[in-house]
């Protein structure tokens, strides 16, 4: 009897997911277990596992490369040898009949970097030497764009898709870029929030000079191992400043307030993608050191599509920063439905008044910390971000007495 291969629920929210690619091919045997399809949710693209065996039939209203396919679909078949297709009219089950754990196939577990399964619609003139990210690619096969002729604008010197977008609309007027399964699932998250929140932005100017210091301290001292950025020292003044203001990290359900044990923090990272957050748990309880590798091997998973969905989950806080953009501050959007975000902007040189009406030289920063009204009032969200200014301004002593308390505690 055929057996049915549908589109899995990879997350309990989950109702559609893009179909990327057939790993096996019309006619092949499949053995249970083995990657079948790459299936990208609203989290990640990895690949999925067939949990049955038999002998592959896509059928021709199966979905295409790059569709948005509803969970629960049919995508095709696991047949016995010499065994017929079911006919085109056969029926079918529906998305609310498939459970998140009993579709044919399963997703694997470690996700694998989005594939390239580009359209034919247009050649492409590169050789294997032009340096283009597989979206980039696809892009440029979609549109018709030379990638020999786009010049690549991130840092890592590749192509990326937004370059070949670029060069589309510079050279073609009124050609409008097409929109991604991620980007149309920000731009619906970032809607919710603003819907279903009420969000409110208090900033803070404080003075990062020790904290500079300790960094440049730290670069001197650690030899082989991941330096600590700003941002890790900041997420570490910022859980333990959650210990003490909680309400900062839960969240509203419904008729009630969640309030977590454990403080995982959000990391917005952005890729060529789009922004994703992946998480790291329990930052409280996590040394300085091991937030710093774990940070930095989160980040560059993300950015390369290797990042498991788990880790894109369990956040009750978000750090994002635009510092690296010479932007002094701006007005963070809530990672909803967590109830607060605190956005970091560029460390700059200023004269700021010292001692005896002085004028001295201070590494000036500015915090932007958007919280959730329904859940926080003004006060406590002042309070928790004055505190976090504290710690940032003397993250030396923060760090001992927190290692201080750890030792008393054990």
């Amino acid at each position: 009897m055929a057996i049915e291969i549908t589109l899995p629920r990879l997350g309990w929210s989950m109702e559609e997911g893009v179909f990327q690619s057939w790993l096996k091919k019309e006619g092949d045997e499949v053995q249970t277990g083995e990657p079948l399809f790459v299936l990208e949710s609203d989290k990640a693209a990895q690949e999925v596992e067939a949990t049955d065996s038999g002998i592959l039939h896509i059928p021709a209203r199966a979905p295409q490369p790059g569709e948005m396919t509803k969970v629960g679909r049919v995508l095709g078949y696991l047949l016995e040898p010499g065994e017929n297709p079911p006919s085109a009219g056969a029926p079918t089950q529906t998305a609310p009949e498939i459970a998140a754990d009993s579709a044919t196939a399963k997703p694997a577990p470690a996700p694998i970097p989005d594939p390239a399964v580009p359209p034919v619609d247009y050649p492409i003139h590169a050789n294997a030497e032009t340096p283009a990210s597989p979206r980039a690619r696809r892009a440029a096969r979609r549109i018709g764009v030379d990638l020999q002729s786009v010049e690549p604008g991130g840092k890592s010197g590749r192509i990326r898709e937004q370059d070949v977008l670029a060069q589309k609309t510079e050279t073609v007027l009124g050609t409008s870029a097409p929109v991604g399964n991620l980007r149309r699932i920000i731009a619906d998250r970032m809607m919710i929030s603003k819907q279903s929140t009420a969000p409110v932005t208090l900033h803070a100017r404080c003075d990062a000079t020790r904290m500079v210091e300790l960094r440049r301290e730290l670069k001197q001292v650690i030899q082989g191992g991941a330096i600590p950025s700003y941002n890790d020292i900041i997420a570490k003044v910022v859980a333990r400043t959650l210990a003490k203001h909680p309400m900062l990290a839960s969240r509203w359900e419904k008729d009630q307030i969640l309030v977590p044990e454990v403080f995982n923090i959000g990391l917005a990272v952005d890729t060529e993608q789009g922004l994703l957050v992946p998480v790291i748990k329990d930052v409280g309880n996590m040394p300085l050191a091991m937030l710093a590798r774990k940070s930095r091997e989160l980040i560059e998973a993300t950015r390369s599509r290797r990042v498991s969905p788990d880790d894109l989950r369990g956040g009750n806080f978000t750090i994002t920063s635009l510092g690296s953009f010479d932007i002094e501050s701006f007005t963070p959007i809530i990672n909803f439905p967590e109830t607060a975000v605190l956005g970091i902007g560029s460390i700059i040189r200023e004269p700021v008044a010292g001692p005896s009406d002085s004028i001295v030289l201070r590494d000036m920063m500015r915090l932007s910390l958007t919280f959730d009204h329904r859940v926080v009032d003004g006060a406590p969200a002042a309070r928790f971000l004055q505190e976090v200014r504290r710690g940032v301004e003397s993250p030396a002593v923060f760090l001992l007495a927190q290692e201080s308390l750890g030792k008393t505690a054990s």
